[in-house]
């Protein structure tokens, strides 16, 4: 503290030690006066009102010695300036600030391990981030905290340079300079204790490794102490599962090799005694649903424990209990055990607290989707009791309509009213609409332009709207569909469809044909349940068949059946068919799969019937198609679909040819060019037929290293199917026959779907496609 006597004291406070201030304070000891005015200097970005804002001082206060300590202290806890002092004149204060420089930016160089968009929000969290005030403990925190991450890697020899580089205006910036080295890799993993179960089995269950195939890409083989940790949950619940009740890892050993290349893991673990489950007993508060809540334990007398079932027994009733409105029911299995034996007693002690109810449902994440378009999907409602199933249904009816990447859904305690809970769902949206646009040129059909517009949820609507043009010669189109899923409040939906359609082939290998059919039509969907949908609609179109020498025989034979049949002036016959059809449709629909895009658990089902006994083709047709979805461990899927199909002409009238089924490609059987399976006409070409049946069977696993995202999915899978004739005989052993390997993934572009397939039972006359493609939906 210096001071100087003019005609007042004059009051000087430099930055030094506490404790040196009080002994100054001693020595030095200001007279108090009343402040007429306050001056504040030496700052330059921070605004006169942020100072007098930590100020404890205003004028007209009586200025001391504890006022003054309290003015620095408050100035300083600021964290903006590195020198407070205060001087008096007369009786006027004068505030004496040194700013902390700012930070102009934060800049990474030779980081490739990890984002530094993600580093970059890291370090505003500890104050290093572009604007903030410069502080050197922070930024030598951050360099820290940089090498802890990398360590957590296995990038152990990884350094880190930190420079500061002074700016104008009394800025600075800051560079983090990284030499990342080379990760060390995991070379030996050990297990000391294991007697009931192989080295080789007990490195299944974990998700380190040592160098491998896929290793340069999944990152197993390099140590991380996060991934160790989960490793070592793995273990214990490996056993765990199979009746080791008491087995415990007693230490785990990560020595580094000395030129920090290789890392040798060590896990001791105590297995115990495997035990079997003597009884399960129930205590506590069930309200005379005893029987109800026992049904649902899995584990019963006789049975080797298994931590998993009984984690999901005690789960189940916990969840049974929250559908009465108990949502903070409390249910723990306390384990009684008999090392004699080798068996245990559970008691299953169930508290339900108290009865709860939804104060509010809180909607978070939708930039674009209106809330009312997710609210509408939701079963549970805010005053009502707390409901866990219809929370659920609510959560699943929402991730079902593919707007989203996330949905998440939590019900947090309202703060201090124990009978209350929010529901909060938080949703990640993803692109909904797809543009896609393409020209070509070709000598037969010159110059081609296509394109097509599909807004799945149009302006947040939840509405679709589609368009597609396509002035290719062979297949000429023109169309426009909506789908509104609540025409009605009552989730009535309603869909309409208007299109020109003209395919003229004109090739030598099909012949030459041209259908140009111009309709729309109309559908409304009710739902009776959660989870079914019952659908109506009626349609109406004009077909114009034209036919020559060159056309399929069965395109001939139409033609002359529903037509007439003319000679042109150079001798060649001609055909020529138009008709009308009015087709009534009637179908049901069930889908209970948790997700639309990416579906891991569920069934869907559909069942359509056409039928048209009204225009000048009489004829049927019937699809149903079923999927079914099931967990495996190791977040693996297995799905199975099925479709079988059929159509029949009706008052003696044969089944119209542009009403056929094809069959071959994905979505129906790989591995067999797209739509060449079943009957062929006499010059070979595909003809489609009345009948189609097909099955699917995909194992689907996660794409190594994607963690928990399931959009990027391989998959392995079976196929099978065929085409058959109006009134030909379905037969088993004319079905064909594939298998292989793919992947699905859900781009910004739409669903694509890569398969490489194998036919299994191939005809010579059978065209073969063993890689395909896809970008649009199929199973």
């Amino acid at each position: 503290m210096k001071f100087s006597f003019q005609r007042f004291p004059v009051l000087r406070k430099s930055t030094f030690a506490l404790a040196a201030l009080a002994l100054c304070q001693s020595a030095f000891a200001v007279q108090p006066f009343t402040v007429r005015d306050i001056r504040v200097e030496g700052i330059q970005r921070t605004e006169a009102g942020t100072v007098f804002s930590y100020l404890p001082l205003r004028v007209g206060d009586v200025f001391n010695d504890e006022k003054s300590t309290a003015a620095i202290k408050a100035l300083y806890a600021t964290g903006f300036f590195k020198d407070v002092r205060i001087e008096v004149e007369g009786d006027v204060l004068v505030v004496l600030l040194d700013e902390r420089p700012a930070i102009a930016g934060v800049d990474f160089t030779g980081m490739k391990e990890f984002e530094k968009d993600t580093l970059t929000k890291a370090l505003k969290d500890i104050g290093v981030a572009e604007s903030r005030i410069f502080d050197k403990a922070s930024v030598d925190r951050a360099e820290q905290e940089l090498k802890r991450q990398y360590l957590s890697r296995g990038l152990y020899g990884v350094k880190i340079t930190t420079t500061i580089t002074p700016l104008e205006r009394n800025r600075v910036d800051i560079s983090f300079i990284v030499d990342e080295g080379e990760a060390a890799r995991i070379r030996q993993i050990n297990f000391i204790g294991n007697k009931s179960f192989k080295d080789s089995e007990l490195r299944d269950q974990i998700s380190l490794s040592t160098p491998g195939l896929m290793t340069w890409y999944s990152k197993a083989d390099q140590y991380s102490k996060q991934k160790l940790t989960a490793d070592i949950e793995s273990l214990r619940s490996f056993y765990l599962n199979r009746g080791y009740l008491e087995m415990n890892i007693e230490s785990t050993q990560v020595s580094i090799s000395p030129d920090k290349k290789d890392i040798y893991i060590t896990i001791n673990l105590a297995e115990g005694e495997k035990y079997n489950v003597a009884g399960v007993n129930f205590e506590g508060e069930m309200f005379g649903r005893e029987s109800e809540l026992r049904a649902l334990m899995r584990l019963k007398a006789g049975d080797v424990f298994s931590g998993e079932k009984l984690t999901e027994s005690t789960k189940a009733i916990s969840d049974r209990l929250g559908t009465f409105g108990y949502a903070f029911a409390n249910v723990n299995a306390n384990p009684d055990i008999n090392r004699e034996k080798k068996e245990v007693t559970f008691t299953v002690q169930v508290d339900p607290g108290k009865r709860v109810y939804v104060r509010r449902i809180n909607i978070g994440g939708n930039t674009k989707t209106r809330d009312e378009v997710i609210r509408r999907e939701f079963r549970q409602f805010e005053s009502s009791w707390y409901d866990g199933n219809k929370i659920k249904a609510s959560r699943d009816r929402v991730d079902r309509l593919g707007y989203f990447k996330e949905v998440n859904i939590e019900t947090p305690e309202v703060p201090g009213t124990p009978d209350q809970v929010d529901v909060n769902l938080s949703v990640v949206e993803r692109p909904t609409g797809n543009f896609l646009i393409g020209a070509g040129y070709s000598q037969a059909d010159k110059l081609t332009l296509s394109g097509s517009v599909q807004q799945a949820n149009f302006a947040g609507s939840g509405k679709t709207v589609g368009i597609d043009i396509n002035t290719s010669k062979a297949n000429r189109t023109v169309s426009f569909s909506q789908t509104d899923p609540y025409w009605t409040d009552d989730g009535v939906i309603r869909s309409y469809d208007v299109y020109l359609r003209t395919t003229n082939p004109n090739t030598s290998s099909v012949g030459n044909y041209k259908i140009k059919t111009a309709g729309g039509k109309i559908s409304f969907g009710v739902p009776f349940s959660e989870v079914d949908t019952v659908f109506f609609g009626i349609g109406y179109e004009r077909n114009r068949v034209e036919t020559d020498e060159s056309s399929p025989l069965v395109y001939q034979n139409y033609t002359a059946t529903f037509g007439n049949v003319y000679i042109d002036e150079f001798g060649f016959r001609h055909g020529l068919a138009r008709v009308n059809s009015v087709p009534l449709t009637a179908a049901w629909q069930r889908d209970s799969r948790d997700s639309a895009l990416t579906p891991s658990i569920g069934r869907y089902q559909r069942a359509n019937l056409e039928l048209d006994f009204v225009g000048n083709v009489k004829y049927w047709r019937a699809t149903y198609q079923h999927q079914y979805y099931m967990p495996l461990p190791r977040k693996m899927t297995l799905a199975m679909n099925g479709e079988i199909d059929y159509g029949r002409g009706l008052r003696g009238k044969p089944y119209p040819v542009f009403k056929n089924f094809y069959a071959g490609g994905i979505g129906s059987v790989r591995g067999y060019e797209t739509s060449t399976l079943g009957p062929r006409d006499v010059n070979g070409d595909a003809i489609g037929g009345a009948a189609r049946i097909f099955g699917n069977l995909e194992l689907q696993f996660p794409f190594p290293g994607s963690g928990t995202d399931r959009s990027l999915r391989w998959f392995a899978f079976v196929d099978a199917g065929n085409v058959f004739a109006e009134r030909e005989k379905i037969r088993l052993q004319d079905l064909r026959a594939s298998a292989g390997l793919g992947l699905s993934w859900i781009s910004p572009f739409g669903p694509l779907k890569l398969s490489y397939g194998k036919p299994l039972n191939a005809k010579p006359t059978d065209r073969l496609q063993r890689f395909q493609f896809q970008i649009g939906s199929g199973f």
